[in-house]
């Protein structure tokens, strides 16, 4: 199947890392958010229920959102800068679909050559003293569902592929988006048994031999 049109998740997708779980880590209080974010990855609540409850805790000032922009870009997964060069080159349309945090995902963008208009994630809000000031309480990535909301948006007559490693990212065949499920960083049994077709490899490359 050709895909015009190509749809990545950030976390465990584009970067190993799980940018509000390293924010929370820095913040000393990792386990307990991790368990949290891993929870609602696997479906076993809805991501509504942790979202405001974590960002609540954590507190991500505008220095740690920037350190974690770093860390995206610096655990980046391999192949990735790779696929989007290919991609673009052949002339794909290519978004990052993500509830993590705009401001930290914009500069991994930017490394991979994306412009801001195509990072469809939460914004989050500082104070003029670069303290937390909340996030986009009415963004539909942050609640269960919105990334079919997201497709929807994009959707034309062509057909749509969806990577990446949640849950949330299966929503997306509520829109009628194909599913490619992304194992490589975190292996999910909710993906592997509901995604289109499934990878364990560990390089994202493989996903070129689907798109091209």
């Amino acid at each position: 199947m050709s895909f015009d049109v190509i749809c990545f998740d950030c976390d465990s997708t584009l970067s190993k890392i799980e940018g509000i779980d390293e924010l929370a880590r820095r913040a000393g209080m990792g386990a307990e958010i991790a368990k949290l974010t891993d929870a609602a990855m696997n479906g076993e609540f809805p991501l509504e229920a942790v979202y405001e409850r974590r960002l609540a805790l954590i507190k991500p000032d505008k220095a740690s959102i920037d350190w974690v922009a770093d860390l995206y870009i610096a655990e980046i997964v391999a192949g990735v800068k790779e696929v989007f060069s290919t991609l673009l080159a052949q002339g794909k349309t290519v978004h990052i679909i993500s509830g993590g945090l705009r401001p930290a995902i914009l500069p991994l963008a930017a490394y991979l050559g994306l412009p801001e208009s195509h990072v469809h994630a939460v914004e989050v809000f500082f104070d003029e003293a670069g303290a937390y000031a909340g996030f986009d309480q009415a963004s539909p990535l942050a609640r269960t569902g919105g990334k079919a909301v997201v497709v929807a948006g994009l959707k034309t007559e062509a057909p749509l592929l969806m990577i990446g490693d949640g849950k949330t990212d299966l929503e997306a065949k509520q829109a009628g988006a194909y599913v490619i499920g992304f194992g490589g960083v975190v292996d999910r049994d909710i993906v592997r048994e509901n995604a289109d077709f499934y990878s364990t490899d560990p390089a994202l490359t493989f996903v070129l031999e689907h798109i091209l």
